[in-house]
């Protein structure tokens, strides 16, 4: 718990015999006063930036989402967002800004005041992969923002459109291999998380299939519906119902570890490819500068929320799991994530020149 810091100012001392303690003197009472004067404007500066943290937020908060409005990245948001507005009293609004594979939300937040009232709502992309996507960014997710804390831990269903003669990871890669390049495959934009699972299966599996960018989630899962395209690796959120009702045939998830939403499913390493494994995470994050004291608030409460059993059993129930971590170990998670994925997109040719 943040404590409101009071500061209890010295009693004036009258004594003439008293020596004036200041570090520099210079033969009268002036250059004391002067000290005096200097260190009561700091404790009140110090104790007037307490109150605040302490009280924060008076106003609404906004957390921008780089991601349309219905992705599995807004569901996690939006459930957030519900309890802290419940604990501040204040609205924590959800801002959806998709575009350019999250770039345009992240620079609104980089360019944001570090006061606690704009937050990004990042994710693995986003954070660990754009920088090794893109020549240059106009944001440094190390440099430009300050970790919070990771969100949830998301499984990837490989999910394709039931006029797709597969019901099984190995009959698609079989098909794939009688049809080279005819298969295609949706993602969420170039190099996002939904695009180098299918990378990794095309590598460890050793089949050609065509990749379909688009411009975030909801298009990508739409395009699926459709048959636009034969295949997808989905954040389970955004799927999940449409596998329920029988509209998408999931064949497998893509963690270490089976889904305790979908149970039933084998993971892709179970097929026999034991190296894709692709887990997408959310984390919560501030612009550069935000003052310590608001994000341990922040970072405390959003633990809370995600610990509450209602929100914990919604994620759940969607393919994902509540994670919950301090900064520091969000920041060593992200710096891993870099270093994995780095090697992933430039071994697949995946970097781009603008």
């Amino acid at each position: 718990m943040l404590k409101r810091t009071t500061s209890r100012l010295p009693q004036t001392h009258t004594r003439a015999m008293e020596p004036c303690l200041c570090p520099q003197r210079v033969g009268s009472r002036h250059g004391c006063s002067a000290f005096v004067a200097l260190m009561l404007t700091a404790i009140a500066v110090f104790t007037s930036g307490a109150v605040c943290a302490a009280d924060y937020p008076t106003r609404s908060v906004r957390i921008i989402v780089p991601q349309s409005a219905g992705s599995g990245t807004d569901t996690h948001a939006r459930a957030v967002a519900q309890k802290l507005t419940e604990y501040w009293g204040q609205q924590v609004i959800v801002d959806n800004r998709p575009g350019a594979n999250g770039i345009i939300g992240i620079q609104d937040v980089a360019a944001a005041s570090p006061d606690g009232y704009t937050l990004l709502y990042g994710f693995a992309s986003l954070l660990a992969f754009n920088p090794f996507v893109y020549k240059s960014l106009p944001y440094d997710p190390v440099r430009n923002f300050v970790p919070i804390t990771q969100t949830v831990d998301t499984t990837l269903v490989l999910v394709v459109n039931p006029s797709v003669p597969v019901r099984s990871v190995n009959e698609l890669v079989a098909l794939a291999k009688a049809r080279p390049d005819t298969l295609t495959y949706g993602s969420n934009g170039n190099g996002n998380m939904t695009h180098l699972a299918a990378v990794l299966l095309g590598i460890e599996a050793d089949v050609k299939m065509l990749h379909v960018p688009y411009k975030g989630e909801s298009p990508a899962v739409t395009a699926v519906l459709g048959g636009e395209v034969n295949m997808l690796f989905a954040n389970g959120p955004a799927v999940a119902s449409f596998v329920r009702s029988g509209r998408l045939r999931a064949l497998a998830t893509a963690g270490p570890n089976r889904s305790v939403a979908f149970p039933d499913l084998p993971t892709v390493a179970e097929a026999g490819f034991p190296k894709v494994v692709a887990v997408g995470w959310g984390a919560l994050l501030a612009p550069a500068g935000t003052p310590q004291d608001i994000i341990q608030k922040i970072q405390r409460d959003t633990v809370k929320a995600l610990r509450d059993p209602e929100v914990h059993k919604r994620l759940s129930s969607l393919g994902s799991e509540p994670a919950g971590s301090t900064s520091e170990q969000f920041a060593a998670y992200l710096k891993a994530e870099m270093a994995r994925w780095s090697d992933v997109i430039k071994g697949a040719g995946l970097f781009h020149s603008q």
